[in-house]
Formats: structure tokens, sequence, C-alpha cells
């Protein structure tokens, strides 16, 4: 059985085990801006 007190170590890429192609910063962003756009299109029509 493993010792409780013994920390492991593993690096960032090897935790993840995945990649991230950046894209959830751009397709926030523009969601963003579509429901502000909807919402005002709602309210000043």
């Amino acid at each position: 059985m493993a010792d409780p007190n013994e920390r492991i170590h593993i690096k960032t890429e090897d935790a993840r085990a995945g990649s991230t192609p950046h894209m959830t910063r751009y397709i926030l962003g523009i969601s963003l801006v579509l429901v502000i756009a909807i919402f005002g299109f709602l309210v000043f029509r």
C-alpha cells in the first residue's frame, strides 16, 4: 500500500492527458456578444 505522506509529482502536460486548442476563449467571447445583442434586440424592438 502507498504511503499517504509521500508526495507524487506529475508534470502538467502528463496530468491533463489531453490537448487544449485554446478555442474556449473565442467561443465564450463570441457567445457573450451574441447574448448581449439578442437581449438588446428584444428590449429595444
